[in-house]
């Protein structure tokens, strides 16, 4: 995980209806009642998206809403001079409606979840890194995940004293508690198994792996190579 939690998918190649998946994740925050700033948007994104896809930098969300805004998905208004600090706010439009549940209906693909798991790429490699610092790191990731834990069920509970129309997210939240429960028991189990190599030391190889790639013949596969 990224940030507070989130995988960051920097893919900005268009998606089905020709907008990268940022720009249509932006338009759905805009799908729910009411008026939003940029920060607002950045507010709830890292209450809710970053559980289970990314939260887009604040940047990057006055972008896209630029991008929608010039597309007619989206509207916006600077505020009145009664506002202590002038303030522009977006709404999405009808045309933008149309477009956004175009794509969320589409039968298109939505594709596999991508994983990067930068810890289990230090444990991979931990034949290269001292054991004790190892575990820390995979106890720090439990006590970090414990607390996104706890942010998702604080999100749980503003999602079930809100209206019905925010019954989806809340679907999409309680996946992401049972996604970060299993991640701590993973973790825990993984921090288990480190703990047993420390007091056993590694398992010697079955078969002696090759000195480099170029020690085979061109095109045959390295049948004793690692994981």
């Amino acid at each position: 995980m990224a940030g507070r939690g989130t995988t960051q998918q920097r893919d900005e190649e268009p998606s089905g209806g020709g907008l990268p998946p940022t720009a249509w994740a932006v338009l759905g925050l805009l799908s729910f009642p009411g008026e939003r700033t940029g920060y607002e948007l950045k507010k709830w994104a890292d209450a809710s998206l970053r559980f289970f896809y990314w939260s887009p930098a604040i940047s990057q969300i006055y972008a896209e809403l630029r991008r929608l805004e010039a597309l007619g998905y989206a509207t916006s208004r600077r505020s009145g001079p009664e506002e202590p600090r002038a303030k522009r706010s977006y709404a999405i439009t009808e045309e933008g409606r149309a477009a956004l549940a175009s794509w969320a209906g589409s039968g298109q693909d939505a594709g596999p979840p991508v994983l990067k798991h930068p810890l289990l790429l230090r444990v991979w490699l931990g034949h290269l890194t001292a054991p004790g610092h190892l575990r820390e790191l995979v106890a720090e990731h439990i006590a970090r995940t414990r607390g996104e834990l706890k942010d998702v069920r604080d999100a749980l509970a503003r999602a079930g004293e809100a209206r019905e129309a925010w019954s989806h997210p809340e679907v999409a939240l309680r996946w992401s508690e049972r996604r970060l429960e299993s991640e701590v028991e993973l973790a825990e189990a993984m921090l288990d198994d480190l703990e047993r190599l420390g007091r056993t030391g590694p398992q010697p190889p079955g078969q002696r792996v090759a000195d480099s790639p170029a020690s085979s013949p061109p095109g045959q596969r390295l049948a004793d190579s690692p994981t």
